[in-house]
């Protein structure tokens, strides 16, 4: 299929994305409003439904690969695209993020990561940013969840390199929970800026756990390693070259 085509197949692809968004916000804002949990029903019809829309529009197929989580784990993702992010919420049952403040204010999608306990940070304000992501953390512990977090702190192009922010190393000793690896593709596929989107197979892989215990540093050094190279497995495997 040539580019011309695969890119208006693109576009049309993002606009009706978009536009199933706002007609299922319409739909189930009321609902969410009385209940958390049609809250949560509703982020899982969507972002099941883009999975499902992409893989017939734009031929971007998307699978899930190893165990997920469904107790109170802290989740350590690989962050590439807006894909990685719908293949997530699609299959975990209570997903809050740890985001930037400024998508507090972001239609629609502001409403429900709030309604969800997504906590937001100023990532301006390093210091003040784990501080207050942490403080922010210990009062939502009272709604249950798999809590994520990007330890690069946005989106990574396949490719290209960025250290591992510590905030997920303070999370991990604060919450004294399991820590889920997970890595990805999807940005092979679905770019981070930009329309055109490529056919292909995009991967989120569950990674086994870390276990509770480590110290901060400790587990930093292995978290890295484990994450960056599962992702690098799984983009030579969707053809991508370094």
């Amino acid at each position: 299929m040539g580019y011309g085509v695969q890119l208006l197949r693109s576009v049309v692809f993002n606009a009706q994305m978009y536009l199933m968004m706002a007609l299922m916000a319409l739909f189930f804002t009321p609902l969410a409003i009385l209940s958390r949990d049609w809250a949560f029903r509703a982020i899982h019809t969507y972002c099941r439904y883009v999975r499902w829309s992409a893989g017939w529009m734009i031929g971007l197929r998307s699978e899930i690969r190893g165990d997920v989580p469904t107790d109170e784990v802290l989740i350590a993702a690989k962050h590439q695209s807006f894909f990685d992010i719908i293949l997530l919420v699609s299959v975990l049952p209570r997903p809050k993020f740890i985001m930037k403040k400024e998508l507090k204010w972001a239609p629609i999608l502001g409403y429900f990561a709030f309604r969800i306990g997504c906590i937001p940070v100023d990532r301006g304000k390093r210091g003040a940013a784990i501080t207050k992501m942490t403080e922010d953390v210990a009062k939502g512990r009272a709604l249950p969840g798999q809590l994520i977090i990007y330890p690069q702190g946005t989106r990574v192009a396949p490719g290209a390199t960025k250290s591992y922010k510590v905030g997920t190393g303070v999370l991990y000793e604060q919450l004294q929970q399991d820590c889920v690896p997970v890595a990805t593709n999807v940005g092979v596929f679905w770019p981070r800026h930009g329309f055109y989107r490529k056919p292909g197979l995009a991967v989120v892989e569950f990674l086994p756990r870390i276990q509770v215990g480590l110290k901060k540093a400790a587990f930093m050094a292995k978290l890295e390693p484990v994450i960056e190279g599962a992702s690098v497995r799984l983009m030579a495997e969707a053809g991508f070259e370094a």
